[in-house]
């Protein structure tokens, strides 16, 4: 995502001629498009994505279970 904002940054301010990024060359300006796509391959192939959606359903489910506790009154309670 990071560098999709670069990207589209750099490819305004080259279109509108802003800062010194007028005199750079084209090439230098779509490379982090080129960088996201790489990066997006890598995330796929190595399964970093699905990997950071698990952690992120286990969280989610962590907090709806301890939320059901709570609510139940049994989070927190010791056995006698």
């Amino acid at each position: 995502m990071y560098f999709l904002v670069l990207g589209l940054t750099l490819l305004v301010m080259k279109y509108l001629e802003f800062g010194p990024v007028a005199n750079w060359s084209w090439l230098a300006v779509f490379a982090p498009f080129g960088l996201a796509v790489v990066w997006w391959a890598w995330a796929d192939a190595s399964g970093y994505t699905k990997r950071k959606v698990m952690e992120k359903e286990n969280a989610r489910r962590k907090q709806r279970i301890d939320k059901n506790k709570e609510a139940m009154g049994t989070l927190n309670k010791r056995r006698r």
